[in-house]
């Protein structure tokens, strides 16, 4: 069975909340910082609660559930995750 895209979102984006927590805040896998774990509760109560079904890239979204600030950190760990995944394949 697929899951839904929204779970894939959401598998996503702890992994690369966890790579950047582990590399910028020296935390284990298991274990996210206060700052990373708010995070990511924010990001999982956003996503939970997007009205758009397919959920498009927020950088095409017309709906932006984010505050500036969160925003701004998402933005943080997407860029350095990003680039983390792109050299280790």
């Amino acid at each position: 069975m697929k899951a839904a895209p929204k779970d894939k979102q959401l598998q996503m984006l702890k992994k690369f909340i966890e790579v950047y927590c582990s590399k910028q805040h020296g935390s284990d896998d298991e274990q996210l910082c206060s700052n990373c774990a708010e995070l990511l509760d924010y990001a999982t109560e956003r996503l939970a609660r997007c009205p758009l079904d397919p959920k498009p890239k927020c950088k095409d979204c017309s709906v932006h559930c984010y505050d500036e600030s969160h925003r701004a950190r998402i933005k943080e760990v997407m860029k350095f995750s990003g680039m983390y995944f792109v050299k280790r394949g």
